[in-house]
């Protein structure tokens, strides 16, 4: 027993250390890693489980988690120019508190568009998924477009 509480005070130092070095926003890209690599082996799974493995669809699922890895990488650049911005331009102001708000959104709709790619990966492995989660994920990802089309005044136009 007493071996066990020393792993879970090694965990629990380890994940402060990195709450602490990371912050809230270092977690998300943990999760959303996370999430890709599980979303791409659970379609590689699938694919397999159907005999339909292929690696030119391997590859290109490669590429689109590359081009998603841009699209952060975007983002935080808009945040970083954004505050930089408000922090020494003068006059520059927004309609709305600015405090980094562009990558973290950016990150928590790739999250549950990915989560809801592993739910459909399960389905195609024989897991039943309740329909409550797949509408729980539809509302999470409706609800962060929602909040990002309030913030510049817009509605989508379907250009994505």
């Amino acid at each position: 027993m007493e071996h066990v509480d020393k792993i879970k005070a090694a965990v629990a130092a380890v994940t402060g250390a990195l709450t602490a070095l990371w912050g809230w926003m270092g977690w998300l890209v943990v999760g959303w890693a996370a999430c890709m690599a599980l979303d791409y082996l659970t379609g590689s799974m699938a694919a397999a489980k159907a005999g339909a493995w292929d690696s030119g669809r391997a590859r290109e699922g490669i590429w689109h988690k590359c081009g998603m890895i841009v699209v952060v990488l975007v983002a935080a650049g808009v945040d970083l120019l954004l505050g930089a911005a408000l922090d020494h331009l003068p006059g520059v102001t927004l309609p709305f508190q600015f405090g980094g708000l562009v990558c973290p959104m950016v990150l928590v709709w790739y999250i549950i568009t990915e989560l809801g790619s592993i739910a459909e990966n399960g389905v195609a492995l024989g897991a039943k998924v309740p329909g409550w989660l797949v509408k729980l994920l539809a509302a999470g990802e409706k609800a962060v477009d929602s909040a990002g089309e309030k913030i510049v005044g817009e509605h989508d136009d379907g250009n994505r």
